[in-house]
């Protein structure tokens, strides 16, 4: 496939760094990709090749931009069945089941939702110059629910966004051992790398950590556990786990963070990525994903109001 050629000419009175004005023209590229861009050779300012990013245009200044197609990373496109709440053109919106991976990494090379996702959408446009996913967000291993991915860089930065300035809401169901202090509140317990075992997480004192946080609700009492609804305002790694554990109310089957031996018969922790609302790009208002609680949850659930008097 060859380039794509744009040309362009800056037309401003005043000078502007060649980044500068590239920037808005290709919105599906990062500041940094352009700069690449430039670094390789591919943006040519008045027939003269522009290798500094930083070089000032005058007013009538010719620009060329060679766009080269983009490159495979490498991950093999692997079929798996996909649960698909949605999909359009530019999203796709999966439940993902407990026991796979969101993207490849040390010890999980292959078999990921990101290997399924490039067999799934063939034609994917790709993220940064490469034909991947984009991933907007992740759950655990075991953590089920919505996970939603970008088909192109504008869709993945305009949902990034969103998650960076809180305004996406997502909802997840979790069974705690025991209760929280409080039937419903908020948890503010900054969250980091554990410095006694660095493979984990751990709420750190203030200034240690980065900021996390959590508000809750409680949806359903028993007698030795508590379905509760968390709301997470924040997104750090393993954040709803540590702050259950942090309230005195570990998640059931959390073997990291709560008991060793798990209080139900669950092969991993009971949690799920319920819903997730936010605003898709070219639409005026939120919608919601929703993912029903799989079978192994449900059964436990089931079998608790079972023996509720």
């Amino acid at each position: 496939m060859p380039d794509r050629l744009v040309q362009l000419t800056f037309t401003d009175v005043a000078p502007q760094r060649l980044d500068h004005f590239l920037k808005p023209y290709f919105p599906e590229f990062s500041r940094s990709h352009i700069q690449k861009l430039i670094r390789e050779g591919r943006v040519r300012v008045n027939d003269r090749l522009a290798h500094k990013s930083g070089l000032k245009l005058e007013s009538g200044d010719r620009v060329e931009v060679h766009i080269p197609p983009p490159q495979p990373i490498g991950l093999p496109a692997q079929p798996m069945p996909l649960d698909i709440l949605f999909e359009n053109r530019d999203v796709l919106v999966l439940n993902k089941p407990a026991g796979i991976v969101v993207h490849p990494s040390p010890g999980h090379e292959d078999k990921t939702l990101v290997n399924a996702v490039l067999a799934h959408v063939p034609d994917l446009e790709g993220i940064g110059g490469e034909i991947r996913p984009g991933v907007v967000h992740r759950l655990d291993k075991d953590t089920s629910g919505v996970l939603i991915f970008a088909k192109n860089e504008p869709t993945l930065r305009f949902l990034q966004d969103q998650f960076r300035a809180r305004t996406t809401k997502k909802t997840y169901l979790a069974l705690v051992d025991g209760a929280p202090p409080t039937p419903s509140g908020r948890v503010e317990a900054p969250v980091g790398r554990d410095p006694s075992r660095r493979k984990q997480m751990a709420v750190l004192p203030p200034g240690k950590g980065r900021e996390a946080v959590s508000e809750y609700e409680t949806l359903e009492r028993f007698a030795e556990h508590t379905l509760l609804a968390f709301y997470p305002q924040t997104g750090r790694t393993h954040q709803i786990r540590l702050h259950c554990a942090f309230l005195g109310c570990p998640i059931v089957a959390d073997r990291v963070y709560g008991r060793r031996k798990p209080t139900l018969p669950l092969k991993r922790h009971f949690l799920h990525a319920w819903k997730l609302r936010l605003l898709l790009p070219g639409e005026d208002e939120p919608r919601e994903f929703t993912a029903d609680l799989p079978a192994d949850l449900q059964r436990i659930l089931e079998t608790l109001r079972a023996d509720e008097p």
